[in-house]
Parts: structure tokens; sequence; C-alpha cells
């Protein structure tokens, strides 16, 4: 079981942006320090809150980060094609090691509004859009969808290696669409266990349907990992008051280390062999301190076993 960090790019308690900008690239450091399999940002447009931008921060992460793997969230639809191939090769190029496109159909009126694209087209141009990225970064000439722009568009510099393409669905439309146009289904935080495990299934037929096998099974996850168990049932119970992001409370991972280690275990019987994690905690010392201690939870669950997967391994 790998783990990775999803490093939160919103700090609604920092007093100005470079504030913020400081507290991300602090969580890099520590994540790049504890030897995370994977750092990714996310990405969110028209925000009402600072949210700092997925391709200048990691960007700038990747003069602190080793070898592993990075990527980016992109909501394909809110972006031209063509800018995003750019953006994702020129990252690619500048890594050491595996360039992981995460990509959704997003949601928000206001957020689609604010970027001119009507939301209701969000599914058709999500696979249009995928299908021009992709040939973009192999080097193939692509006419831009919708019949807009040049028909023999290229990109350069295109990606020095293979992006592997994982795609976020929660719904099983989605997830059939995961299994036919992805690498892998990259499984939503919001879900707890037991949904998961219906997910799953769906996906797993989905893939023997369409004849594809994943080359990875990631999962998202909100996560704390306590000093003893006084510190897990506060934030537990801040979580409960807040509503945490409408989720399920069961859907996050609070505790310490041996149960945040026994919910991996349990993520990884249902197939999942990567945990991307993202730090529950509002304040930066105590985000930094459970990522600090997820450092050591990843060397336990480096010894879990996933399910295999049917037909062959994940």
């Amino acid at each position: 079981m790998r783990t990775s960090v999803s490093v939160a790019s919103s700090y609604p308690q920092a007093t100005d942006p470079r504030q913020a900008v400081t507290h991300l690239l602090e969580r890099v450091e520590v994540a790049e320090d504890a030897g995370f399999d994977g750092l990714y940002l996310g990405d969110h447009h028209a925000t009402t809150t600072p949210y700092l931008q997925n391709v200048p921060m990691l960007a700038r992460s990747l003069a602190v980060w080793g070898a592993r793997p990075v990527g980016a969230l992109f909501l394909l639809p809110l972006w031209p094609p063509v800018l995003m191939a750019e953006q994702v090769a020129t990252l690619a190029s500048m890594t050491r090691g595996r360039f992981v496109l995460q990509c959704a159909v997003g949601g928000g009126e206001r957020q689609f509004a604010a970027m001119g694209v009507p939301l209701r087209r969000r599914a058709r141009l999500f696979e249009d859009h995928l299908d021009v990225v992709r040939r973009l970064l192999v080097g193939e000439a692509s006419a831009a969808p919708g019949g807009g722009g040049s028909n023999d568009a290229t990109i350069s510099p295109t990606a020095p290696e293979p992006v592997e393409v994982w795609i976020g669905a929660h719904t099983p439309p989605a997830i059939d669409r995961a299994a036919r146009l992805g690498d892998a289904w990259y499984a939503a935080p919001r879900h707890p266990v037991a949904e998961l495990e219906g997910l799953m299934a769906v996906y797993r037929e989905a893939c023997a349907r369409h004849g594809t096998r994943p080359r990875c099974a990631p999962v998202r996850r909100d996560v704390h990992v306590a000093a003893d168990d006084a510190e897990a049932r506060r934030v537990r119970e801040s979580v409960r008051r807040s509503g945490h992001r409408g989720f399920d409370p069961s859907s996050v991972i609070v505790g310490v280390h041996d149960e945040v280690v026994a919910a991996f275990d349990e993520l990884a019987s249902l197939g999942f062999d990567e945990v991307v994690c993202r730090q529950l905690a509002p304040d930066q010392p105590d985000a930094l301190a459970s990522l600090q201690r997820l450092g050591e939870v990843r060397w336990a669950a480096t010894q879990l076993t996933p399910t295999p997967w049917q037909g062959g391994g994940a």
C-alpha cells in the first residue's frame, strides 16, 4: 500500500496570500522529508476564499520534491485543452519522476459560469478535452473540440514519458467513464467504506465490460493522525460539529497511529493500493504534526497487501 499526499490549496486562516503560500510549501517540505510516495494538488476556480492555483504552486514545489510521482487535478471542462496540455507537458518536463494527470468533470454553477463553460455540457466536454490533451501530450496533431481553433494544433515540449490519467468519479455512469477512458479510477473522499465497496464492484465490472485493466487503484481520504486518544476525540468532534464538507463523518480517517493503519488496511482489503491523504486540521501546526505522524503510518502501510485485482494485479 502506497501513501501519498494531496496538499491543501486553500488556507482561510492565513492572514495574507504570502502566508498561504508559505503554509503550502511547509507541508510539501514535511512530505518530502517523510518520503511519501506521491505529491498532488487540487483545482478550483472563481473562489470566494483564497485558493492557490495548482500549476504555479506545483512548479514551485518541485524545487524541493524528489524523484517520486507528482501530479495535479484538472477540472477538464474548464480548461482549453491546448493550454492545459502545454501546462501539463511543461510540469512533466520539470519532474524527475512520473507525472499523474488527475481529472474530473467538476461542478458548481458559479464556477462554470465564471469560466464561460455551460455546466450541462461538462460530461461531453470532459471526454472531448481528454482526447485532445492525450493526443497533444504524445506529439500528435489534434483538432480543437467543437470545431474551434486550429485543425492541426501541436505543442512543444511534449511529455517526456507517458502521463498517467486518473479519473475522479463518484457515480456509476462516471465510474464507467473512468473504466473506459482512464488508467485508474480515483475514488472520491466523500464515500464511507461501505459505499466504496459497492463502487469498487461497479468499477471492476465496468473494466471487465470494456476490456481494460487499471494501472493502480488510488483513493482520496481526509486524514488526521493524532498524538493521543484525547486529540483524536477532539478532532472527531470538530468534524462532527462542522459537517466537514458535507461528508459522512465515517468517511474521514481520524485516530492514533494504529487506528489509521487499520483504516488503511480496510481500504487495502477492497483492492485500493494507494491512499492519497489531505490533512483535516485547519491550523498549520496541527496539520504539520499530523503530516509528520502520517509519515510513520506510511512505513507501516507499506506492509499492507491490497486484495488482488480480478484477472490480475491492480
